[in-house]
């Protein structure tokens, strides 16, 4: 029998939060947690405010003792990926299994792609197979690999995560991206969508998996919503034009009034896990995660 999808609703932090300030994210992630919120995510990018996901996390993670903790989404084309097991399996293990790791190849922005040393054409083999090399370091096994990017020999990374084996999560909405979520992803949650986007999208990403010999977690889909009640910060309107040309940025980015309405379609569309991304610039955190609490919550099962 399957079970029953769990709702869950988790607050992002994003790129545009002033959470670089110390007060102001640890009032973020102390109200977060004390709401109620399941979880906790924190994006990367380089020319942003916000902080580097990781080393947020791990604070966020010495403040909290129930939210789980998510990059939504670490760049990983250009990284070590042994480092960055030992890293993961390290954060897992001190937030007692809370990590949820969410990977992609990064922004649609030149100058930021370039900053990771790896030529465009190679980031998505670079993911493929550092994912796969991470996977092998989880196992706390002694193991040897030798790819087109990655060459270990007789390495053991401890510890080993809390959780029995990281379940990672990726983004992206492109036909090559949803199939990349098939054929070596444990789930997906993308940016800038719409319901119609998640419905046409499961399905490719089922196929891809099936053509691999793999299945999905139904439980493992979701989605990154950003809402604004005001003008939509240039660099996300930026970001969508890039990324997504000819969409308009207010049809994936609502207002808060229209969140939980917006949230009943994702449902239905067979989303279940999602971030939900305030762009509200200086506004009265506690506010306004009070209020998100009010309007989201009651939707999880």
């Amino acid at each position: 029998m399957t079970s029953a999808i769990k709702v869950r609703v988790g607050i992002g932090l994003g790129t545009l939060s002033g959470a670089a300030t110390p007060d102001r994210f640890a009032s973020i992630v102390d109200r977060c947690e004390a709401l109620g919120f399941d979880s906790l995510w924190m994006s990367e990018r380089i020319g942003a405010e916000t902080p580097d996901p990781m080393i947020a996390l791990a604070i966020a993670a010495g403040r909290t003792t129930r939210m789980k903790l998510g990059t939504s989404v670490l760049v990983l084309p250009g990284r070590n990926p042994v480092i960055l097991a030992k890293e993961m399996a390290t954060l897992d293990v001190l937030s007692g299994g809370r990590f949820l790791p969410a990977v992609g190849l990064g922004a649609v922005d030149p100058p930021e792609q370039r900053a990771f040393g790896v030529e465009r054409g190679e980031r998505g083999r670079r993911h493929d197979e550092a994912l796969a090399l991470m996977r092998a370091c989880w196992t706390g096994e002694v193991i040897s690999h030798h790819g087109e990017f990655f060459s270990v020999d007789d390495v053991q990374v401890l510890p080993r995560p809390t959780q029995s084996q990281l379940d990672v999560w990726l983004g992206g909405i492109a036909p090559s991206e949803l199939r990349r979520v098939g054929r070596v992803g444990d789930g997906w949650l993308p940016s800038f969508c719409s319901p119609t986007d998640v419905a046409e999208s499961i399905p490719v990403i089922e196929a891809a998996a099936a053509e691999f010999g793999r299945t999905m977690d139904p439980q493992h889909y979701g989605a990154l919503i950003s809402y604004s009640d005001g003008p939509l910060p240039q660099r996300f309107v930026d970001l969508i034009e890039r990324g997504r040309p000819g969409l308009d940025p207010r049809s994936v980015i609502p207002t808060r009034d229209a969140l939980p309405s917006l949230l009943k379609e994702f449902i239905d569309a067979g989303a279940s896990k999602f971030v939900i991304i305030p762009l509200v610039g200086d506004a009265d955190p506690d506010a306004e995660l009070s209020a998100l609490a009010e309007a989201l919550l009651p939707l999880e099962t």
